[in-house]
């Protein structure tokens, strides 16, 4: 999109991204309760039950989130490119791509789910091959749609929904293959079959209390997504507001962000991993005994000391790369020369952000959901007015460089205010 001739188009790429992930990221909850409710499950003598339910309990929730999402697509669409700042060209490029993008809502929905059931047993590999099969079909069908068939940003939506219809296709065929090889395994019936009938198994696992424990779950989680969510739409609506040529060049320039975040997610999922480990370890009579929980603080240091490092290296990629990196995004002059006049500010967002991904990664391993919950809520309070306050003053002057020290004051503000709640939660053990 960076390549078609007018600024509007990216930007209004960029607005309408940010309207899908507020939608969408914040019904990410559904991948956290499959999942935790399929790790709690795997193992047991009960998995060969369990897991098809599970499955099916969450992709009923997600097929119902879905119809309640088309209800109110008029007013989500609508209301939504209102507040972000949408107008003229780029509101009807960001209104194209969103009504092609919503066929596939259903489907991105089922994603979630079936990431976090396989990941729940451990089923990486299997996980990565659905992965990889909606980016393959995504950007195989993208460049066919837009350069093959000239649809332009419309062939963008479409083969974004062509990759999730191709994922959740896979993913059903692999999710049967494991649900019947465990069966085959332990040599015991499917599931179903245990039931009596289908009837008799969607009774038991969706009209029942089992159903009702999926929407309780994770609702800490749910809270803290959707106010960071709003938060960088807070950002995209700054942008837009400056006209087509910011929000282009910031679109582009967040992209460093978001590519430097799948980086730093793995060391936070690892952080979260050996948290939980070192946490666990507590049970062990000795170390509640002397209360000095030597490998919790040692898992702190050395994850803190890896991330912040790999953060190091990424900036200093993005330093020397930034160019190179709009050259092949974008061939529009205007939005290449203003986003190297902050080269500097955004080759420094890994370091900047690093804290941010770390603390997530330990509060989620240390299973504080309050107080991540408590954490975004705080962090919302004094964002919201102080970046308010900041761009109705110097907004019409210096509009640039207030947006990125809002994006600043977000990725800081999360590392402090949680690494508080930290010292408060460690205390009663330390």
């Amino acid at each position: 999109v960076g390549h078609m001739p007018n600024t509007a188009y990216l930007a209004g790429l960029g607005i309408a991204t940010q309207l899908w992930l507020l939608i969408l990221v914040s019904f990410n909850f559904l991948q956290y309760a499959s999942s935790g409710l399929s790790a709690q499950a795997s193992g047991t003598p009960q998995a060969n039950h369990e897991l098809p339910a599970i499955l099916l309990r969450s992709l009923t929730l997600s097929f119902g989130l879905m119809l309640v999402l088309w209800l109110m697509k008029p007013w989500i669409l609508d209301y939504g490119l209102q507040a972000l700042g949408a107008m003229g060209l780029n509101r009807e490029v960001a209104e194209t791509y969103l009504n092609i993008r919503y066929f596939g809502i259903g489907f991105e929905l089922a994603n979630f789910v079936f990431i976090g059931w396989l990941a729940g047993q451990g089923k990486t590999r299997l996980l990565m091959r659905v992965q990889l099969g909606i980016a393959f079909t995504n950007i195989v069908a993208t460049l066919a749609l837009v350069f093959g068939f000239g649809l332009g940003i419309k062939g963008v939506a479409l083969g974004t929904v062509l990759g999730y219809v191709m994922g959740s296709m896979l993913a059903t065929l692999l999710a049967w293959r494991l649900i019947t090889n465990q069966s085959a395994k332990t040599k015991q019936t499917a599931s179903i079959s245990q039931q009596g009938n289908w009837l008799e198994f969607i009774k038991e696992n969706i009209f029942s209390k089992k159903m009702l424990r999926l929407f309780s779950l994770n609702k800490d989680i749910f809270i803290r997504t959707l106010l960071l969510t709003l938060s960088f739409a807070w950002i995209t609506r700054l942008s837009a507001l400056q006209g087509d040529t910011v929000m282009a060049t910031n679109a582009l320039l967040l992209q460093v962000l978001t590519i430097s975040a799948f980086a730093l997610d793995g060391v936070a999922v690892a952080t979260e991993s050996l948290v939980g480990k070192s946490v666990g370890d507590l049970n062990d009579v000795l170390l509640q005994a002397s209360r000095d929980n030597d490998i919790f603080k040692t898992v702190l240091l050395r994850t803190f000391m890896v991330i912040f490092g790999l953060a190091v290296c990424l900036s200093g990629i993005w330093w020397l790369a930034l160019p190179l990196f709009l050259q092949v995004m974008t061939e529009l002059d205007m939005v290449k020369n203003l986003a190297l006049d902050y080269r500097l500010i955004v080759a420094l967002l890994p370091v900047i952000g690093a804290g941010a991904y770390w603390i997530d990664g330990v509060m989620f391993g240390l299973t504080a959901g309050k107080q991540i919950r408590n954490g975004a809520l705080t962090v919302a309070v004094l964002f919201f007015p102080l970046t308010w306050w900041l761009y109705q003053t110097y907004g019409t002057t210096h509009a640039m460089p207030v947006i990125w020290f809002t994006v600043y004051f977000l990725l800081l503000a999360r590392f402090v205010v949680l690494g508080v709640l930290l010292l408060r939660k460690m205390s009663p053990v330390a």
